[in-house]
C-alpha cells in the first residue's frame, strides 16, 4: 500500500461514467473507502444500461459479481431516444449539471468525452471545478490526411477543458501530449483489474483442471486461448488461421466468447483438430477459464489497451499480443513473459505460436510467473494514490 500524504484533506469527487463496469467497480469501492475522499458516481447511461445489448458479444450481458456495492452512486435520467454507449447522442442527461452541482465536488472525474452529456460537463465546469479525465486512446491506428488535421484541432479543444489526465500507460500518455496537454497535466494512473481476485490460484486451479479435463485436453498439451468478443476488431479468425497453419502435435486452441463471428469461426474450425469452443463466461468463473490455458493470445487489429491481457497475466499466463494493442509496450517483455507479433500478419503470429509451443510446459509456467510479477504493479492502489497525490 502507498502512504497517504499527511497534508491531504478530505476531497469530494464526482465521477461521471456511462454505466457500471466490472473493471471500474473495484476502483470506485477503494476510493470510497479512503477517509480522505468523499466519492459519488453518476451513471449517465441511466438504468437503461440493463436493456442495452453489448454489440461485441451480440447479446445483453449481466455480470455475476456485485458492481454497485460499497460506494455512493446515482443513475441519471437519460432522455436519449436511443440510449447507447455507441453514439454521441446515446447519452443525454437533462439534469446532469444540476446533479453534479448539488454534490458540490472539488474534483470531477469524467470517463470519456464522446457523449453529449460528458462533453457538456467538461464545458460547463471548466474553470469552476477541477476536472480530471480518464480515457485510454492511443495514436496506434491514426491515419494521415485532412481528417487527421481536423481531428487534432478538435481534440486539442476538447482536452483544453481538463486540468489533469489520468493516463493509463505509455501509448495513452503520448496521445495526450500530441493533443495539447503538458507534462504538468499528466498523472500516471495505470489501467488495472482486480489482481487479488484473478490471482487467487488456490481458489481457481482445481476448477480449471476439471474444466480442461471435461474437454478431454491432454495434461501435456500446450493450450492457446482467446477469451473475449468474437468480433472483427479482436481478429479471432487470424488466430484460428495461425493455429491451423502451424500443424504441431500436442497443441490445442480454446476459443471462449460470443459474437457476430461465432458462426464463421466454428465453420473454419471444422477443418482444424483440437479447437474447443466455450460460450461467454461470466466473471465468477473467468479466472478458472484463463487457467485452462498455457498461453493467452489477443490478436486485435485495434485496441486502446486490452484489459484481458491484465487478467491473463494476473492468472499467471504468458501472453501473445498484436502490435496494435495499447498495453503491449508496457506489459509484454519480449521473450520474458510473452511476445508481440505484427498486427494482421499471419506469418508473424504463427511464429510466436511455434515459439511457445516448442517450449516445455515448465518454461511457459516460468514465463507466467514473470507475468504475475509484472502485473502486480498495475493495481488500483496506484490509481488511488494518483488522486491522493493530486488533490486541489
Amino acid at each position: 500500500m502507498y502512504k497517504i500524504k499527511s497534508s491531504a484533506k478530505k476531497c469530494r469527487i464526482a465521477i461521471i461514467s456511462s454505466h457500471p463496469i466490472q473493471y471500474n467497480a473495484p476502483l470506485f469501492k477503494l476510493l470510497a473507502a479512503n477517509p480522505y475522499l468523499k466519492v459519488k458516481v453518476f451513471y449517465s447511461l441511466g438504468e437503461s444500461y440493463l436493456r442495452v445489448k453489448d454489440k461485441g458479444f451480440a447479446k445483453k450481458i449481466k455480470w455475476d459479481i456485485p458492481l454497485l456495492e460499497d460506494y455512493e452512486y446515482k443513475f441519471l435520467t437519460n432522455s436519449s431516444g436511443n440510449p447507447s454507449t455507441s453514439s454521441f447522442n446515446g447519452i443525454v442527461n437533462p439534469t446532469i449539471i444540476d446533479d453534479i452541482t448539488e454534490f458540490k465536488p472539488d474534483i470531477i472525474l469524467v470517463y470519456g468525452w464522446s457523449f453529449d452529456s460528458h462533453l457538456k460537463v467538461l464545458r460547463h465546469f471548466k474553470g469552476k471545478v477541477k476536472i480530471y479525465f480518464r480515457g485510454d486512446s492511443t495514436l496506434l491506428n491514426e491515419k494521415p490526411g485532412v481528417k487527421r488535421f481536423i481531428r487534432k484541432l478538435f481534440l486539442t479543444w476538447v482536452y483544453s477543458h481538463i486540468d489533469k489526465a489520468l493516463y493509463v500507460g505509455t501509448n495513452n500518455r503520448q496521445y495526450y501530449l500530441k493533443y495539447g496537454l503538458k507534462e504538468k497535466n499528466l498523472v500516471f494512473a495505470p489501467h488495472a483489474i482486480d489482481n487479488a481476485r484473478f490471482g487467487n490460484d488456490i481458489l481457481y486451479n482445481q476448477e480449471a483442471f476439471q474444466l480442461r479435463e471435461s474437454l478431454k485436453i491432454s495434461k501435456s498439451a500446450t493450450v492457446f486461448a482467446f477469451i473475449g468478443k468474437f468480433e472483427e476488431v479482436k481478429n479471432p479468425l487470424l488466430l484460428l488461421a495461425a493455429f491451423k497453419k502451424i500443424k504441431l502435435n500436442n497443441i490445442a486452441l480454446l476459443m471462449v466468447g460470443d459474437g457476430v463471428l461465432e458462426s464463421a469461426l466454428k465453420q473454419e474450425a471444422k477443418e482444424v483438430a483440437n479447437v474447443h469452443f466455450l460460450p461467454f463466461q461470466n466473471q465468477s468463473i473467468i479466472p478458472s477459464i484463463y487457467r485452462m490455458a498455457n498461453v493467452f493470445v489477443l490478436p486485435s487489429v485495434s485496441e486502446t489497451w486490452g484489459l484481458a491481457v491484465n487478467e491473463a497475466m494476473a492468472c499467471g499466463l504468458p501472453v501473445i499480443t498484436s502490435s496494435k494493442l495499447g498495453c503491449a509496450v508496457d506489459l509484454v517483455k519480449e521473450g520474458r513473459n510473452g511476445y508481440i507479433f505484427e498486427s494482421e500478419n499471419l506469418e508473424s503470429l504463427s511464429e510466436k505460436l511455434v515459439l511457445c509451443a516448442s517450449k516445455p510446459i515448465a518454461e511457459l509456467k516460468e514465463m507466467g510467473l514473470v507475468s504475475k510479477e509484472l502485473i502486480a504493479d498495475w493495481n488500483f492502489d496506484r490509481v488511488c494514490h494518483a488522486f491522493l497525490d493530486n488533490l486541489p
